[in-house]
């Protein structure tokens, strides 16, 4: 019923999962993520207005209109697949039409995650488990050569979060754990059902000898 009623509210169509596997096998096929983990999510993690979020492999743009929706902030949705690029820029479409907003907080670029320009203003990230390691680990470089460049305090939301994203997060780079939100619960006891949120303070050299 909340896939239902929230693409209802938001005036958008980002229901259903993705018919054909990507071309390439670094990349996973598109899902979004359920409302239901959203909300929970949001009950014990906040944003302010103030912040930038970028989420990498944005499908049709759920994300992007939920927290835009209810927290104002700065979105950013980077997506690889043109046919889904195109659904998330009708999606935009929609769903000012239905809100009869002018807003400039809303962008989506198609493009692939590792040639993202890291934006000075970009202090927020979200991944759900949308590429391989490999992919992951030259996005998080760039991240880091941001923060390196202009100091700001970044996190990291890694949900459904592969044991290859967690070791390379925890043993290769300075981002620290900051809290773990586990959806075992409510989706069916599996482990991996579970928001991962990384934190770089401003305190904390990105390029330090943790990083290898």
């Amino acid at each position: 019923m909340k896939e239902y009623y929230y693409d209802k509210l938001l005036n958008i169509k980002t229901r259903g999962t993705q018919r054909t596997f990507p071309d390439s096998s670094h990349h996973n096929p598109y899902q979004p993520t359920s409302y239901r983990a959203l909300e929970a999510l949001f009950q014990a993690y906040h944003l302010k207005p103030s912040d930038h979020v970028v989420d990498f492999g944005c499908g049709k743009g759920r994300l992007s209109f939920y927290i835009y929706y209810f927290y104002h902030v700065t979105v950013t949705g980077v997506e690889m697949n043109r046919s889904l690029y195109n659904e998330a820029i009708r999606n935009r479409r929609r769903y000012l039409d239905q809100t009869q907003e002018h807003t400039d907080k809303i962008h989506f670029q198609h493009g692939m995650a590792e040639a993202y320009r890291v934006d000075p203003s970009d202090n927020r990230f979200y991944f759900f488990n949308p590429f391989s390691v490999e992919i992951f680990m030259k996005v998080i470089h760039n991240i880091l050569h941001s923060a390196a460049e202009y100091k700001r305090d970044i996190e990291l939301i890694v949900y459904y979060g592969s044991d290859e994203y967690v070791d390379y997060l925890e043993n290769n780079t300075a981002f620290e754990l900051k809290k773990e939100i586990t959806l075992s619960h409510i989706f069916n006891g599996d482990p991996y059902d579970r928001f991962l949120i990384y934190r770089l303070g401003t305190e904390m050299d990105p390029w330090s000898d943790r990083l290898r």
